[in-house]
């Protein structure tokens, strides 16, 4: 299980536009989210995912590696088609794409030839709002990942960057998922968003990932989730279950003020479950409205 991160939410959002957004505010909006392995997505904006898709929006999950040393039993290629039949499986239900490239595990780089892959895959979803990890996360796969996502911002607009597949002609908003890492910077909230509507959906989909949570992925070990025995099973899912709803509980108390900017001060106190995201400075800065258009769950 992840620790719980510490947070300091500030007021939402600067009213400087660097972008203009588009006038056809009717239209489904296109979200792609980048995690650095088959879970991370889910993990982190599987609510606000489900949200985004029952209301009509395009979502797509992205894993950057395949996850195929992440166990601490099984490795290779029959983890990795493991893992993308687990990952697939739990998209399918919170309705939103999958798409896993066929990157190893644990060997993710900031190189060019990737910075062009993430590049064209913004482009090529049309996105109007991006979200990773932040640059500066405990694992290589986490950072650099967020390290190849901040590197594609303002770079989808450069139109003999990539040239095969057309430039974005605004700047989409990047933002970024949660953690608890507070050097150089802290994570601050610029959005917090109630996930009560659809948590049990989420922790649905999270134990769909047997090999990742109730195994333990790379640091579990046959103990935790024992073959043969079904009662310790359903215990371990059990554990696993309550932890994830502790977790995005810890993150509606962290990130109150945030929740009571988004929603007002009676709604926003009665949120349980949330999930919150940091604007990265680099892309398009959206204001009060804005981020309301992006994220429109207030009702």
């Amino acid at each position: 299980m992840k620790k719980l991160f510490s947070i300091f939410p500030t007021v939402i959002l600067s009213s400087s536009l660097l972008t203009v957004f588009g006038a056809d505010t009717e239209r489904p909006l296109r979200i792609i989210c980048f995690g650095a392995h088959p879970d991370d997505c889910e993990l982190q904006a599987a609510g606000v995912g489900a949200m985004w898709a029952a209301k009509g929006h395009k979502v797509k999950f992205v894993s950057v590696t395949n996850g195929d040393i992440g166990h601490w039993r099984e490795a290779g290629g029959p983890l990795a088609k493991r893992r993308r039949e687990e990952t697939t499986k739990a998209d399918q239900l919170l309705g939103v794409t999958t798409e896993i490239l066929d990157i190893h595990d644990g060997e993710l780089l900031p190189t060019l030839e990737n910075r062009k892959l993430i590049t064209k895959l913004i482009r090529e979803w049309n996105a109007d709002l991006i979200l990773s990890p932040r640059p500066n996360d405990y694992h290589p796969d986490h950072r650099y990942t967020g390290v190849l996502v901040q590197d594609a911002a303002y770079m989808v607009t450069v139109p003999f960057f990539c040239p095969d597949v057309p430039h974005m002609t605004k700047n989409p908003v990047f933002m970024y998922y949660p953690d608890h890492f507070q050097k150089p910077n802290p994570f601050k909230a610029d959005v917090a968003v109630s996930i009560d509507s659809v948590i049990e959906k989420k922790l649905d989909a999270l134990g769909i990932l047997i090999s990742q949570f109730a195994e333990g992925g790379a640091n579990g070990g046959p103990d935790l989730y024992p073959e043969g025995n079904p009662d310790k099973q359903k215990a371990r899912q059990k554990q696993v279950r309550d932890g994830f709803a502790r977790r995005n509980e810890g993150i509606a108390n962290q990130t109150r003020k945030a929740l009571k900017d988004f929603y007002g001060e009676e709604k926003g106190a009665k949120v349980k479950y949330a999930e919150a995201f940091e604007l990265c400075e680099y892309g398009g800065q959206p204001n009060k409205e804005e981020l309301a258009r992006l994220f429109p769950f207030k009702d």
